[in-house]
């Protein structure tokens, strides 16, 4: 069990965040996510952000529902979070580093 948290605490995060054009609720999820990331995943993620409008495609491929949503990809397995990316404490859980 221990050695498992210990590989978790090591992962490295591939995250995508996917937001609708750069209006106010995607910048701030824009800002949250990438705070999140620095503060609990320095060095250790890439985050990507794709635009739904200049991408609309994705939305489909992604199976999306809404934007903003947060997909960690990678460690596996798959998560999302959907909606209010500003919860920081939901985000954490989502994510599993809380």
């Amino acid at each position: 069990m221990e050695a498992a948290l210990e590989e978790r605490r090591r992962a490295s995060y591939v995250l995508q965040l996917f937001v609708c054009g750069m209006g106010q609720r995607s910048a701030a999820a824009i800002a949250s996510v990438a705070a999140i990331c620095e503060q609990w995943l320095p060095g250790r993620h890439t985050l990507q952000i794709i635009d739904l409008q200049v991408e609309p495609g994705r939305s489909k491929l992604e199976q999306l529902v809404a934007a903003p949503t947060l997909v960690r990809k990678t460690p596996l397995p798959v998560r999302r979070v959907v909606g209010d990316l500003t919860d920081r404490l939901r985000v954490l859980r989502a994510l599993e580093l809380s």
